[in-house]
Order: structure tokens, then sequence, then C-alpha cells
């Protein structure tokens, strides 16, 4: 394998090399004098030549240094070039945004023209699935996932916590009347198989109500859509049922309780669409926010 010098001490010697000064080139590169001054002398040792002779007020580098400094200069434009082209692509390329399916199909429709409308939605591509994003094998740029907010090897973002309340279709409520946590305990409860009414009995000082026969789902969005059908009360996560209240669908007889789960938007640290991804967190968040 071919050994080159520190890349630093090469940048060094280009630079003092193009200005005669060991100052303007610390300049440039935004170190001290002697930084530069040190990767001039590591070097001339390291070839074991001199590399510049002071004349005045300048530093002269000697022939064999300028035809050195020269080709260096040549490939330092060569990786600009290159650094420049990459980043350009990574603006042009489109950023791939894994969505969990009820983030989805539940809270992005009613803003996604807002977002589309930013400039932190230009050049989208969404992919809505169950699976978690490895962000290195299936060109994945950023995702919305829900959980705790602790994955490995990715940044997180909190975008909302998420409550559990009771939510129904307005004819069971009036069937129903609930005015106090107690009265659920009469009315006809839907069940999701991994969030049991406990969660929030309990919260109000109450023991759930063995479940009766009835449905039971493990899909959240299912859930919802019972109720909204009549066929009973749903302990609902928040974030998915703001389309069905605002349209009638549902209503809310009871406050929630806090989940520990909430949606996140994650990404890795060393993804070249940084800017990208950083602008998209940052309309999420504020959104989310509103």
């Amino acid at each position: 394998m071919r050994r080159l010098p520190p890349f630093f001490a090469l940048r060094a010697l280009e630079a003092a090399a193009r200005h005669r000064s060991y100052s303007r080139a610390a300049d440039e590169l935004a170190v001290t004098h002697g930084a530069v001054s040190q990767q001039i002398r590591r070097l001339e040792a390291e070839l074991g030549e001199r590399l510049f002779e002071r004349r005045g007020n300048a530093m002269v580098p000697t022939p064999a240094a300028q035809r050195l400094a020269t080709e260096l200069g040549h490939g330092f434009d060569v990786l600009q070039n290159a650094v420049a082209e990459f980043a350009a692509g990574a603006e042009r390329d489109p950023l791939v945004i894994s969505l969990d399916p009820q983030f989805a199909n539940r809270w992005l429709p009613t803003r996604l023209a807002k977002l589309l409308a930013d400039p932190a939605g230009a050049n989208l591509e969404f992919r809505v699935e169950e699976r978690r994003a490895d962000f290195t094998t299936d060109g994945v740029d950023a995702a919305v996932r829900y959980g705790g907010g602790r994955w490995d090897d990715v940044e997180a973002r909190h975008l909302f916590a998420e409550t559990l309340t009771p939510a129904c279709s307005p004819e069971v409520a009036a069937a129903h009347p609930m005015r106090e946590p107690r009265d659920l305990l009469t009315a006809p409860l839907l069940h999701h198989g991994y969030r049991p009414w406990r969660l929030w009995f309990n919260a109000f000082g109450l023991e759930a109500p063995p479940p009766r026969p009835g449905m039971v789902f493990d899909d959240s969005v299912m859930l919802v859509e019972a109720a909204a059908q009549g066929l009973g009360v749903a302990l609902a996560r928040s974030g998915l049922i703001e389309r069905d209240l605002a349209a009638g669908r549902l209503v809310r007889p009871l406050e929630g309780v806090a989940s520990d789960l909430g949606f996140y938007i994650v990404w890795r640290a060393d993804s070249r669409k940084l800017r990208r991804i950083h602008a998209l967190r940052d309309w999420l968040v504020a959104e989310a926010r509103d």
C-alpha cells in the first residue's frame, strides 16, 4: 500500500508555496503560524529535503517544492470538485423517508399539502412500511418511528407524545352516558391486544373490568374504525383519531392518560443529506408542536 505524508502537511506546503508566507497560509487554513511551520519541518524530515528558503519577509519554495505544490494544487482541485459533485447529488437525489403506517395514514395526510409547499418538502420519496429501516442497505435517509425513542446507531428527535384516550361514535356516547371514569365500567369496550384497558383504568384508581366476549384487535387503525362504526369504546392513540374527531365520526367522552410511547423522526448522523434531513425534522417538530 502506497504511503503518503499527512494530508494536512501537504495542504500546508501547497498554501505556503502559493502565498510565499507561512502566516498567510496559516490564515487560510485557520491555524497558527507555528502549526504551519511545524508541518513544513515534519514534511522536510520525512522527504529528506529542504522545502523553503527565507528571502526577506518571504518564504520561497525550492524548485522541487514548487513543482510538488503545483501538483498538489491540481489534486486538491480534483478533490474539491468531487466533493462538490457529491454534495450536489445529495441535493438533487430524492430524500427517502420511511414512515410508520399509522403516522402516514392518520397524522400526515391532512398536513401533506402544507409540507409539500414548504422547502423542507421538496423532492421527497415516501415509503410506508411496517419494517424498521436500516439506513445502510435500503436507501432510506430518515424515518418516522413509533416507540420509546431509544434506537442504536441513529439520532432521534421527539415529535409528539401520545395519550391513550377513550373514543367512540356519537351514537355510542349518547346510548352510554360517560361523565366520569367509573361510567366506562359498564360501557361496551373494544380491546387492543397490546394496550389493555387497565392502562387507563389504573390511572383513575379503578380496576379494569375483565374483557367480555367480543372483538380484540392488534391493529390500532382497525380498532379506531370499529369505534367509529359504533361497535364500542376504544382506548385509542390520540395521534390516530384527529381526523375522525374533526369529522365528527368520533368523540372523546373522557380524558386520556399519558403514554410512554410516541412518534420520533430518526436519521443517521453521518448522512450526506443531513442539511435536508434537519430541515424536514424542524418542519415536523414545529407542525407537531402546533
